[in-house]
């Protein structure tokens, strides 16, 4: 009989094998049914193979279960040993790589199996049978190593080297697999002839690894960062003879893919494209193998002396996972250059417009591709510092805000955004990104933006505007990083348009209500980053500002409302009667839109019931990063942790700068905390004129009213004088204004730093696994089944 119709028909062989019976492992007749010579696909086995008949063998007949398992990894340990020379072996393989894909997520859910793949199959020594059981391996063990060695198996996954008959077929324990490596790229100069059974092949192997490594999906989310996966933690050990081929192969397979259709358009609707899935499961094993807590250990980054191939010496410091290792001292400049060109084509292929809509395929995994990029300016800061030597970074800066602003209404994208947003922070915490952003926007991506004439840094602040102000509620957290990735590039930004001038005012505007100020606790450290935006660009950057200039002067009346804001407890209960009035979070109103760029599309919310997996909550922006100040000479020192102590009185402009406001909670020291805001019994938050006065004593605005002081006489008389009403003539005063000599002493530049910390791995870890949970549907390897790290919900 067909086993795989006999699993659905019931018939004598699967009632044998759910029924308590156990069958002997050596009843092989039994046993190759399930794998032999069946041509099915992987979508067959996981239509045959239903979840319930799973669950039943796992409950009623475990021994069977068990012993299917065993044989499935035996016979791709038999495939592995003997190299899958015949089309029969190799048919074997791949049902029982599909076989292992449906049934392990059903072993994981179970915490009474969890450790099975971990124990010792009896018989199953490391040499063979006979061999002592203290010598066996974890079944575990053995289904990786094989898998690692048929990734590498010529004729079936990778091209032979030799005009072969069977006589001469290569041994597949002498080859040396970094000869086979997949495709061109990182340390590995010949393209190999592609093949597409061989891409198919490998996808499928893939898809089974990463089954393996998803056993982290059923274990719920933990601050302990220890918990480390020990399938990956085995895999990308130096126990795996292949680790350094096999993540080369995947990080160029994926670094080197061009959806284009090799630049024909409408290629892809002519040719099916093997090698997308590849690439998709490339990524995706690529990112989880990666899946490092690296604020818990040093940095595995080494110092730029090493010379030779592109991964040297075989012992290297650092962690002890291989790809986490070979990632991170990666150094040579055109490697860094392959990488960093690959990602940007891929990261911007959703954007390609071009003049015949569909001519170019469209890819589906640029969130794997943000992690990917995560990973490798987090692990690697000599990448780091590739990516921002160049306007390449601009290349990664475009695609990731077409996606903020793209997925701003969609409750479903919401991870999304934080990765998105992450990157950037990241980027802002180095001063060559804020110089980068100086260059002029010339590409016109449609974007649901207005039209603007500007530079990148103006790009960058009316999407921020337009996330801030029209994007969903659950957004509201990311606002504090928004404003502190502005703040960090405040101080390089020579000239924003008048557009991006009038958005950061709106803002101020919409921050700096009595009602959003005294509604939430932590509501005024938007008003403070503001500010500390207009003190930088004014403090270090006047010359070149007169937009900025002007629209602060055309505003004064907000900054003046800021400095006399009124304190007592009557005017309190008025400001948050207000709120009442008023759900809206922010007004659109005076932010003149204007009107949006041509073919763009308006950021829509999610379809009802498209399917979401929830993230654990991200730190405060006081934990995300830490405080350095930038010395005349523009390097950066790391600024202790703040203390208590009141700032010294010569530091007018900086007040902020002792760091209280920041601390993510009322800015005052720790004890008189409970007597400034008082929480009443129900544990409900209230303000009080006391804890208004502990903030508003220290808003930063000596350098805006000295600026006002001074420049807003000198308007007013112009206009009496020339009765203007012209913006263009007031501009022009402003351009050849200067204000040296009349402003405070200029205050250090303050940059918040990302710094790693074991919420944000966890984060990362969360988002990584929901993202390959909602990708894979087609088989849907997870589906239904009962995963712990996350919950599915649906919009």
């Amino acid at each position: 009989t067909d086993v795989w119709t006999s699993w659905n028909d019931s018939s004598v062989s699967v009632t044998t094998f759910v029924s308590s019976q156990p069958v002997e492992a050596t009843d092989d007749a039994f046993w190759d049914q399930f794998w032999a010579d069946t041509a099915t696909s992987v979508q067959d086995v996981f239509a045959l193979v239903p979840a319930a008949e799973i669950r039943a063998v796992r409950e009623e007949s475990p021994s069977n279960l068990a012993t299917l398992c065993y044989k499935a990894v035996e016979k791709l340990v038999q495939g592995a040993e003997s190299g899958c020379h015949t089309e029969k072996e190799r048919q074997i393989v791949l049902n029982c790589c599909r076989l292992l894909t449906r049934i392990l997520p059903y072993i994981f859910e179970d915490p009474d199996w969890r450790g099975f793949f971990w124990s010792t199959v009896p018989g199953a020594g490391r040499g063979g049978g006979d061999e002592d059981d203290e010598n066996a391996r974890p079944l575990a063990e053995s289904l990786l190593l094989a898998v690692a060695d048929l990734l590498f198996c010529p004729d079936f996954t990778v091209q032979s080297h030799r005009r072969s008959t069977v006589d001469t077929a290569e041994d597949i324990h002498s080859i040396d697999s970094c000869e086979y490596i997949w495709e061109a790229g990182v340390g590995f100069a010949h393209s190999p002839q592609p093949n597409y059974i061989h891409d198919l092949n490998r996808t499928e192997l893939l898809k089974l690894l990463l089954t393996c490594f998803s056993e982290a999906m059923y274990l719920p989310p933990s601050s302990d960062s220890s918990n480390t996966n020990p399938w990956v933690q085995f895999f990308c050990s130096t126990e795996n003879r292949h680790a350094l081929p096999l993540f080369t192969s995947l990080l160029n397979v994926v670094c080197a893919y061009d959806p284009v259709g090799y630049g024909i358009p409408y290629n892809h609707l002519l040719f099916s494209d093997y090698r997308e899935p590849l690439v998709e499961e490339a990524a995706q094993v690529l990112i989880v193998t990666l899946d490092y807590d690296s604020s818990t250990s040093s940095s595995p980054t080494v110092d730029g002396t090493t010379t030779g191939t592109a991964m040297d010496d075989v012992d290297p410091p650092g962690p002890d996972n291989l790809f986490v290792n070979y990632l991170s001292r990666i150094h040579r400049e055109e490697d860094f250059q392959f990488i960093l060109k690959g990602v940007a084509r891929l990261l911007s292929n959703p954007l390609v417009q071009t003049y015949l809509p569909n001519s170019a395929k469209k890819i589906q995994f640029h969130q794997e591709l943000l992690v990917l990029f995560w990973k490798l300016c987090d692990f690697n800061k000599k990448f780091l510092f590739f990516v921002l030597k160049s306007s390449d970074v601009l290349d990664i800066l475009v695609p990731i805000l077409y996606f903020l602003n793209d997925a701003r209404a969609d409750q479903s994208r919401v991870g999304l955004m934080h990765i998105g947003v992450f990157i950037l922070l990241l980027l802002s915490g180095e001063r060559n990104f804020g110089v980068r952003l100086n260059k002029p926007y010339s590409v016109r991506v449609p974007m649901d933006i207005p039209v603007f004439t500007g530079t990148h840094a103006d790009l960058l602040i009316i999407v921020f505007h337009k996330i801030i102000t029209s994007g969903h509620q659950r957004l509201q957290p990311l606002f504090d990083c928004l404003l502190t990735i502005v703040v960090n590039v405040s101080p390089y930004l020579k000239s924003l348009s008048m557009v991006a001038a009038n958005k950061l005012l709106h803002l101020l505007e919409a921050f700096s209500t009595t009602w959003f100020l005294f509604s939430a606790v932590q509501n005024h450290h938007l008003v403070f980053f503001l500010l500390e935006v207009f003190n930088n660009i004014i403090q270090y950057q006047f010359d070149g500002n007169s937009n900025l200039v002007y629209a602060v002067i055309r505003k004064r009346n907000v900054f003046h409302q800021l400095a006399n804001l009124p304190m007592d407890s009557q005017s309190i209960q008025k400001g948050l009667q207000r709120k009442k009035k008023t759900p809206e979070p922010i007004s659109r109103t005076n932010s003149q839109d204007g009107v949006s760029m041509e073919g763009s599309r308006p950021a829509a919310p999610a379809e009802p019931g498209t399917l979401k997996t929830s993230l654990v909550a991200t730190p405060g922006i006081d934990k995300l990063t830490e405080k350095s100040q930038v010395s005349e000479d523009g390097t950066m020192r790391s600024l202790e942790p703040e203390s208590s102590q009141p700032p010294p009185e010569g530091n007018l402009p900086s007040a902020v700068s002792d760091g209280e406001p920041w601390s993510g909670e009322a800015s005052h020291p720790r004890r008189d905390r409970r007597r400034l805001s008082s929480a009443s019994s129900s544990g409900q938050w209230t303000p009080t004129p006391d804890w208004v006065m502990s903030w508003k004593s220290k808003l930063p605005l000596q350098t805006i009213m000295r600026l006002l002081q001074v420049l807003v006489p000198q308007v007013e008389k112009i206009c009496i004088d020339k009765g203007l009403t012209d913006e263009s003539e007031i501009l022009k005063f402003l351009q050849h204004g200067t204000l040296v000599g009349l402003l405070p002493v200029p205050h250090p530049i303050l940059i918040r730093k990302y710094q790693a910390n074991s919420g944000t791995a966890m984060w990362f870890r969360t988002y990584m696994w929901g993202v390959i949970y909602l990708r894979n549907v087609d088989p849907p390897i997870w589906y239904d089944t009962d995963v712990k790290l996350f919950e599915i919900q649906r919009v």
